[in-house]
């Protein structure tokens, strides 16, 4: 494990445009084995949304589950959450879409989780860690990425969510978000042998 930052997407981008393999979603697993059926962003409504880089076995990951949990449930009918697993499973199968579906079944998640087997989308977000999060407007451009909160794997603090619930109610009452963000941090995003290599 490396403990890396976010890289901190210009505010303003745009969300990109990508299709992907769902291995999850509202009524449970999508697809069989390690082949889910294709989502595209062209399937979103004009409501915000939420990308979350996660993986299976992170445990900066695991300790804000229960959290993602908690803001599915308060922000899951007025936010479109979208969760994208983009390591390597040449070096950790265990976040193969078999090991997302358990992970998304035992949270009883019902966003749809999606699998970066090529890496691209990571790399068209500028993805680096787990977690790395972003949250998009209605017209779908960036008004914050960071953390979630302030709470680390045994630092005491409160998992809470705190920084990015802050931002959801701003943008969801037309307020503007504050810029004073503060990046996520997390394992590093496992890249692929050969594209570790070119980095």
């Amino acid at each position: 494990m490396v403990l890396t930052p976010s890289t901190m997407l210009p505010l303003g981008t745009a969300l990109p445009a990508f299709t992907l393999e769902q291995i999850w979603g509202a009524q449970g697993p999508v697809g069989s084995g390690e082949s889910g059926e294709p989502w595209s962003t062209n399937d979103l409504t004009t409501e915000p949304v939420l990308v979350l880089f996660l993986c299976a076995h992170c445990p900066f990951v695991k300790h804000i589950e229960p959290e993602l949990t908690r803001l599915e449930r308060d922000y899951g009918s007025r936010v479109q959450i979208v969760a994208i697993s983009s390591n390597s499973t040449r070096t950790h199968p265990q976040d193969g879409p078999a090991g997302l579906r358990e992970q998304a079944r035992h949270h009883e998640w019902s966003f749809p989780y999606l699998f970066d087997a090529s890496q691209a989308v990571a790399r068209a977000f500028h993805a680096a860690c787990t977690p790395d999060l972003y949250l998009f407007d209605h017209q779908h451009h960036l008004v914050y990425r960071g953390q979630l909160d302030a709470s680390r794997p045994g630092n005491d603090q409160p998992l809470d969510g705190r920084d990015l619930r802050g931002a959801i109610e701003a943008l969801l009452a037309g307020k503007p978000v504050s810029p004073e963000q503060k990046p996520s941090i997390g394992c590093n995003i496992k890249w692929h042998p050969e594209a570790t290599a070119d980095r």
